[in-house]
């Protein structure tokens, strides 16, 4: 694969294996399957990248200016970018806003309160109705 071709996400996505893995970063495709043994994080770092943009893999670990020189060896092309999903933001689920006033709740704790109080002023009204007969 000597030239500059554009390549599928699907396409990209078939080279997922120790024999054949190729990763998408910065919208271009690199083939390093011969570069599996030799990378420093050791192959499943890079087969955990493929079908996938790898970009922000690729970015969060800082990779030297030697690493992304060595890229360009196993460069074969380009990704076609309207094959790849649109990133989407995350939005997390609406919750209901907190009610300090849960009645089953408030109830509970009024009766962990109270129930103490009340036992122990049964004793100590059979304590006295004991005594006094």
């Amino acid at each position: 694969m000597g030239g500059r071709s554009v390549f599928t996400l699907a396409e990209v996505a078939s080279h997922d294996n120790r024999n054949d893995c190729w990763l998408i970063i910065e919208d271009k495709v690199y083939d390093v399957t011969k570069f599996l043994e030799d990378h420093p994080g050791g192959d499943e770092v890079l087969l955990s990248g493929v079908g996938k943009d790898a970009t922000n893999d690729f970015f969060d670990v800082g990779h030297s200016s030697t690493a992304r020189a060595m890229m360009e060896e196993f460069y074969v092309g380009d990704i076609d970018s309207s094959t790849i999903p649109a990133k989407r933001e995350y939005t997390p689920p609406k919750q209901p806003l907190y009610n300090q006033d849960k009645t089953p709740e408030f109830i509970i704790k009024v009766l962990q309160f109270l129930a103490p109080l009340v036992i122990l002023g049964l004793a100590f009204g059979i304590h006295l109705y004991i005594k006094t007969t």
